[in-house]
């Protein structure tokens, strides 16, 4: 008699892996030994190899894929391979950010609709994927990357925001549809600046924004996602605020 085929282990996806808060929640989740798919647009493959690289070194399992989370077939196909050569998707993080912002005789339709399709589509076709494969199981997580856009729309973030709101949108009605099949839908909102290249850039002063605690850890922004897939079902939370002490909100 042959020996039964090994299970296989649990895999993370996360859509939109950079180096910032996407890299860190990859980390957090290969952490809890599961094995995590990254994916960026192909341009970027170079650089999501890298990072798979460094949480094999780690200890963890890794692989990169280079795809447009806004094309349907690359998604579908994504998930399909997944699922037949790594492993069941126990969690799906869409994090893409798309964060522009333009006066709005500034913004023309060629902006307005790539943010959107960058934040709110992809968003969709993640979200849908995911739960094609979570709900005939009964579990997984998907987990939703929010922003302060998500509820207030500021002067010169039309596109940035109108997709954000459609995102947070989306995933009320997930959760809503999902919650009584067991997938737990979670929304992320991330208000304030968060350490990574843009702020780097952006900030002279960041090391001491990061020992004072007045902008977002990428590292301590992952726990949360962890800490959301692990809760228990009966006390499940939708939306989650995340925002330095200092913060005004």
């Amino acid at each position: 008699m042959s020996e039964a085929k090994a299970e296989k282990p649990g895999v993370c996806l996360v859509v939109g892996a950079g180096p910032g808060v996407g890299g860190a929640i990859a980390r957090a989740f290969a952490r809890e030994g599961l094995s995590v798919c990254l994916t960026r647009r192909p341009r970027n493959l170079p650089e999501l190899e890298t990072l798979a690289e460094s949480i094999r070194a780690d200890g963890g399992a890794a692989h990169a894929f280079g795809v447009d989370a806004r094309e349907e077939a690359e998604m579908i196909a994504l998930v399909d391979r997944i699922e037949a050569e790594i492993g069941p998707l126990e969690v799906v993080v869409f994090n893409i950010g798309a964060n522009v912002w333009f006066p709005i005789t500034e913004t023309t339709t060629r902006v307005y609709t790539k943010v959107w399709e960058m934040a709110a589509l992809a968003g969709f076709l993640t979200g849908r994927e995911a739960a094609r494969v979570m709900t005939p199981r009964g579990k997984g997580s998907i987990l939703f990357t929010g922003a302060t856009a998500s509820l207030r729309g500021r002067a010169e973030f039309s596109a940035f925001s109108g997709a954000k709101h459609a995102l947070r949108a989306l995933a009320q009605s997930m959760a809503r549809e999902l919650g009584p099949k067991g997938v737990h839908v979670a929304h992320v909102i991330c208000d304030g600046s968060i350490d990574g290249t843009f702020s780097r850039e952006r900030f002279d002063d960041i090391e001491q924004r990061l020992a004072d605690d007045t902008i977002l850890k990428p590292d301590e922004v992952a726990r949360n996602y962890v800490w959301l897939h692990n809760q228990g079902r009966s006390a499940w939370t939708f939306e989650l605020d995340l925002r330095p002490w200092t913060e005004s909100w």
